[in-house]
């Protein structure tokens, strides 16, 4: 496992010294990885919603009224 030395500010630095002194976590190293891991599960969230948006951007608009596009839906889903 890498190493490193970081620094904190003194609120951020209080907050983490109260989780693991409230043993939500055994250590700071513990609850930087768990909040690097959130970050990282998040931004594959963003990344596909992102994804989504932008393909649908792209597939241009469409004339049919809200009925029409629900018997769509619905005729799609039930094959």
């Amino acid at each position: 496992m890498a190493r490193q030395s970081i620094s904190f500010t003194k609120p951020n630095d209080e907050w983490m010294k109260a989780q693991v002194d409230n043993q939500e976590y055994s250590s700071k190293s513990e609850l930087v990885n768990d909040l690097i891991r959130q970050a990282r599960k998040q931004q594959v969230q963003i990344d596909w919603i992102r994804a989504k948006l932008e393909k649908a951007e792209n597939s241009g608009f469409t004339l049919d009224s809200k009925k029409q596009i629900l018997d769509q839906s619905k005729s799609f889903l039930n094959g």
